[in-house]
């Protein structure tokens, strides 16, 4: 029996489609108020149980058969006012899952983290797993919930726990347009005008899933492994999107003085809308970045092949398209 956390979130819901599809039992975790539409085809497949990694004495019992967690449940946001509840969700809710797990005996823990916990001190260059932490202005309130959250699960590694913990780069999956990667095809799809004068990496949902299988057969512990599928410009990323929608793409790059008009505009929207800006002072700098997430042990150690970009996007695009 797999235990997955956050089960109802975009990362979740294919995780726990592809568990099934391997064959695995799937005891799926999710709040008493989670939105289920995104694992409503799966219902009559899953396990569902209704609780908190906040509360994990309400877990105990219903986690007794469970052989191996896959921790996907987090909060991620680049607003300065959610930095306390990142901070309770991710890293408490992780140090919570670990004392389960060691409480428990549970086999095999994998924790979903970022390569944003992957600190560093510049916005280029190359970083892989032996890279360490190291604060700078370019490690978010996210970043620091999950580098923090990763030092529980090494916690409970030297406690005997049998655990890894996964990288991945910004995850592009079909999902709901207005959160997570679904923005970045929503942005595109408006027709926007504008595009960062930066770089991203990336990772096909697909590959993510895939990198969680080979984790719960083979079961490496004390390791890490970057995910990430590979580096494209902001540019070349929406000309693809927009192709592929046939929609038209953002010409005009942006610089500094425009950055500032744009995030001004964006808290006016804000204020008069009522409605969160969608361009934050962290954000603004993430997408200036140009470091490079290298996937060569993943790729070596797993044996994990990625797909290519062209065929992610298409088929990012076609998912959408159904919604």
């Amino acid at each position: 029996m797999i235990l997955v956390t956050g089960a109802n979130g975009l990362l979740g819901s294919f995780t726990c489609k592809a568990l099934l599809k391997e064959g695995f039992d799937v005891l799926a975790l999710v709040r008493s108020d989670s939105d289920l539409s995104l694992i409503n085809g799966l219902l009559d497949k899953l396990q569902i149980v209704e609780g908190d990694i906040l509360d994990p004495e309400c877990l105990y019992e219903s986690l007794k058969n469970v052989t191996a967690i896959v921790h996907c449940a987090a909060v991620v946001s680049f607003h300065q006012s959610d930095k306390e509840l990142m901070n309770t969700v991710n890293i408490q809710g992780t140090a919570n899952m670990v004392n389960l797990a060691l409480k428990l005996n549970i086999e095999y823990f994998l924790q979903i983290s970022s390569v944003a916990a992957i600190g560093r001190l510049t916005g280029n260059g190359e970083v892989d797993e032996n890279s360490k932490w190291q604060y700078s202005k370019w490690n978010s309130n996210y970043a620091q919930s999950k580098h923090f959250a990763e030092l529980e699960v090494w916690r409970g590694m030297e406690e005997g726990l049998n655990a890894a913990i996964l990288n991945p780069s910004v995850i592009l999956a079909p999902g709901d347009w207005k959160r997570s990667s679904g923005a970045l095809f929503k942005y595109v799809w408006d027709e926007n005008l504008f595009y960062p004068d930066g770089k991203i990496n990336y990772v096909d949902v697909r590959d993510v899933v895939q990198a969680i299988i080979s984790c719960l057969k083979m079961k490496p512990t004390k390791e890490r492994f970057i995910v990430n599928g590979g580096i494209t410009s902001y540019k070349q990323l929406f000309n693809a999107i927009a192709k592929a929608f046939d929609k038209k793409p953002p010409k005009i790059k942006s610089n500094p003085i425009l950055l500032k008009i744009g995030m001004l505009l964006d808290k006016i929207r804000s204020l008069i809308t009522g409605r969160r800006t969608i361009i934050t002072t962290e954000t603004a700098l993430l997408t200036q970045s140009e470091i490079y997430f290298s996937n060569a042990k993943i790729k070596k150690e797993l044996n994990l092949t990625f797909v290519p970009f062209t065929e992610t996007i298409g088929w990012n695009c076609e998912e959408f398209l159904k919604l």
